[in-house]
């Protein structure tokens, strides 16, 4: 992992991101993997990126080990996977601080409520829990986090 880019995607790996994008999503325990889940974020790449995403890949010499978008002009922080195999190596902390590059100031995130191992990390990384509410496209609850820069 040691030479590992961050860049933008390059639409000739959307397919790819989409996998990783599933296998990571499947290593939280709250889906299993199936070629329905994985056509379905492979499609959502792409319409995710007409609607205003910045899709982001860690690139470790050609194999993309994690998956980061963000919606710049909303502030957002829409997804941030870390394929399985590079779990555990602060890769997350590493597309976080590159966030933070992106958007300085100020950002918002939502995570799924069951997905307490994501929401406790955050947490950790100073975002603040804002409110709960059931996402209708899917039936989860999210929970809402802000992040703002420290002053001083």
């Amino acid at each position: 992992m040691s030479d590992l880019t961050i860049r933008l995607a390059h639409h000739d790996e959307y397919d790819e991101i989409g996998r990783v994008w599933m296998e990571s999503w499947v290593s939280t325990g709250l889906a299993e993997a199936s070629d329905f889940l994985l056509a379905n974020l492979r499609a959502r790449i792409r319409r995710e990126i007409e609607n205003g995403w910045s899709l982001f890949v860690a690139d470790d010499n050609g194999i993309i080990a994690a998956m980061l978008a963000l919606h710049l002009p909303k502030l957002y922080l829409d997804m941030l996977f870390v394929g399985p195999a590079y779990q555990g190596q602060s890769l997350g902390r590493k597309l976080l601080a590159f966030t933070r590059t992106q958007m300085p100031d100020e950002m918002y995130l939502r995570c799924i409520r069951e997905n307490e191992k994501a929401w406790r990390w955050y947490e950790r990384e100073g975002f603040v829990f804002e409110k709960e509410e059931v996402e209708p496209s899917n039936g989860f609850m999210m929970k809402y986090y802000r992040w703002k820069r420290p002053i001083g």
